[in-house]
């Protein structure tokens, strides 16, 4: 639906220091931002109406160059490690004039004002300023959209500055290359220069809100996903990039909340965003029919190919990246819940994509072993989900999530914790990564398996089925779930040779423990001793 012409916010654009002219675009549909995307000669759009574009050089986020501006209200509150990276106060200056003078010269930029959290007591307005019009489709996909009357006083609480093009200087800039992406809370504003990717955007949100949700409205933020059953049961899916959040809550039995990132306060949960953010490598209709439907008009589909001679998206093909991606608002999903809301959880699905091939496809928790598992966050990054990622990498990821946590892991864990306690949540762990052996040798569990198997813990299926106890990592493993294979169960019985199977659980065990040393001193007993047998 077309957005109406809105008034101009042009005092406010003058206090960020950027020129006011007719070359200013405000608020425009999406169908007029995939038209200016097409009159500057960077998008194609594929046999389904979808806009397709290449962000260039970085097609992932570059953790190594994002930077939270060390100031007053941050220096003692934010977890400063080799992830949050500090940046004085001095370089967000220059950095903030070095983009405003690059916007400034532009013959033409794109602005556009929306918020995030579907719960209005949390609501934050964002106004996004870009040199792209694409990164302003984004915008509107991604967060959420105000109405007319909403935006006719609407007012920022924070400012996102967009500048692909601009190359900035490093030593002059206090940073590590020529891209760079700023926080500052002092100023409310998130700089990006230098790079195209266009996630960055919404993780720079999701990184405020990682901040000021659980520092000053006690919510817990959480990087996972969210949906709905028929008898109103919501269920959570936490997992990095690339582990299956989009993919197995985007279920058509179900209502979708969101995809990636949500809020839980005292009442339920509410989604952060307005859209979804799938990758799409490999998409088929058959596996994944509710993301393949949604790349349609209005969508964004990143650093894809056409089938030669066509404009038919090749979702196999691997040329530009792995991180393929599309972009769409919520409602492109034919079940989508409105408002972006639920209940309280009754079952939380922990993703990790095992490259060893060692750990279940599904497993029960304790509440000891699911902080255990929270807190280690282990999983393997994806190819191209990061720059310099080409295969499946062992990461241990704090809270499934430590690349957008400004404050302590045991912050978010502990606020986890207690609300799994009062409220007598089932957790499971939910292997989607290698079964057979390991990444190379064994091959990528059947996604319809994982399916069947996390609906028969919705269902409580599973319920009834026979339990062991993993004889190194101690979960609860099921014996059966309708539609797998019995066999597929216990990954032992998948390896050609159990010994081998055995050294490299004991491998990937004494992993979990060399990482968990760091958080030894400050969990409790039962926690420490839910990890793995060494």
């Amino acid at each position: 639906m077309a957005i109406p012409t809105i008034v101009f916010p042009v005092e406010n654009l003058i206090n960020l220091g950027l020129k006011v002219s007719d070359n200013i675009h405000y608020q425009l549909s999406p169908d007029d931002l995939v038209k200016d995307t097409l009159r500057i000669g960077e998008g194609v759009l594929s046999d389904t109406g979808a806009l397709v574009i290449n962000t260039g050089e970085f097609t992932g986020r570059s953790p190594k160059d994002k930077f939270i501006i060390k100031e007053e209200g941050t220096e003692n509150t934010v977890n400063w490690n080799d992830i949050n990276l500090p940046l004085a106060p001095h370089y967000f200056d220059v950095i903030f004039k070095r983009i405003t003078d690059y916007l400034n010269e532009l013959p033409e930029i794109w602005v556009r004002d929306s918020y995030a959290c579907a719960d209005p007591r949390y609501r934050i307005n964002i106004r996004v300023v870009t040199e792209k019009p694409w990164a302003n489709l984004f915008a509107y996909n991604m967060f959420l959209r105000p109405t007319e009357d909403e935006l006719e006083n609407f007012k920022p609480d924070w400012h996102i500055l967009s500048a692909p093009g601009l190359k900035l200087n490093a030593k002059e800039c206090g940073i590590r290359q020529q891209n760079g992406v700023v926080i500052s809370f002092r100023h409310k504003m998130i700089l990006i220069a230098g790079t195209g990717y266009t996630g960055e955007i919404k993780k720079g949100i999701f990184s405020v809100l990682n901040y000021l949700l659980p520092n000053e409205k006690n919510v817990l933020s959480m990087h996972c996903s969210a949906n709905i059953g028929k008898k109103g049961d919501t269920a959570l899916f936490f997992g990095l990039s690339g582990t299956g959040k989009t993919t197995l809550s985007t279920d058509p039995a179900r209502r979708l909340i969101g995809d990636d990132e949500h809020g839980w306060n005292s009442n339920g949960i509410f989604n952060f965003e307005g859209g979804c953010y799938a990758k799409c490598i490999d998409l088929k209709k058959e596996k994944e029919p509710e993301i393949f439907n949604a790349i349609r008009s209005g969508a964004l589909v990143e650093n894809t190919t056409f089938f030669p001679g066509t404009n038919k998206i090749d979702f196999s093909n691997r040329q530009i990246t792995e991180n393929t991606r599309v972009s769409y608002p919520l409602d492109f999903i034919s079940n989508a819940a409105k408002p972006s809301m639920g209940a309280i959880p009754r079952n939380i699905f922990f993703l990790t994509c095992d490259a060893y091939g060692v750990l279940p496809p599904i497993s029960r928790l304790s509440p000891s072993q699911a902080m255990y598992q929270f807190i280690s966050g282990y999983t393997a990054k994806i190819a191209g989900t990061e720059a310099g990622i080409n295969e499946p990498k062992t990461t241990f990821s704090a809270c499934f999530g430590a690349p957008f946590l400004p404050l302590h892991p045991a912050k978010y864990a502990s606020m986890l914790g207690k609300k799994m306690r009062e409220n007598d949540v089932k957790v499971w762990l939910v292997n989607t990564g290698w079964s057979g052996g390991p990444y190379g040798v064994g091959s990528r569990i059947n996604l319809a398996y994982t399916r069947a198997m996390v609906t028969a813990a919705l269902e409580g299926t599973l319920d009834r089925s026979e339990y062991s106890m993993h004889p190194v990592f101690k979960m609860a493993v099921p014996s059966f779930c309708p539609d797998v294979p019995t066999e597929m169960m216990n990954p032992r019985n998948t390896w050609t040779d159990p010994n081998a199977y055995d050294n490299m659980a004991k491998f990937l065990a004494e992993l979990f423990v060399k990482n968990f040393e760091k958080y030894a001193d400050g969990v409790s007993a039962d926690i420490l001793a839910a990890g793995p047998i060494v």
